[in-house]
């Protein structure tokens, strides 16, 4: 029987060979890991949203030249992270201004 990542890795080539992605390297462990971060800092359902929404940007970052794959997927994760954890500290009342820093100027999050 095979792993959990075993079968997490196969099943990422298995999508990468569909979409014609083979030379792509996607770093699973980051991903579930700001899946996590969401999950924990927003709800639940932000998981699939905040690494979908994550990986269509880096996606756009690096067809358009703005940076190769590796730095827009990088960039796009910790972006995301961040802003989960802001998420959190705003809902709770701890801090974070609700503004973040992004590749495009600032957005207001709140």
């Amino acid at each position: 029987m095979k792993s959990q990542e075993e079968t997490l890795e196969e099943w990422c080539r298995t999508l990468l060979q569909a979409f014609e992605l083979e030379d792509t390297q996607i770093d699973i462990d980051a991903v579930l890991s700001l899946a996590g971060v969401a999950a924990h800092s927003v709800v639940r359902p932000a998981a699939p949203l905040t690494t979908f929404v994550a990986g269509f940007a880096a996606g756009v970052a690096a067809g358009t030249g703005q940076a190769d794959q590796k730095t827009s997927m990088d960039a796009a994760t910790a972006l995301a992270r961040k802003l989960s954890k802001d998420y959190a500290a705003v809902e709770s009342g701890t801090g974070a201004s609700g503004t973040v820093e992004s590749g495009t100027g600032e957005t207001d999050a709140g």
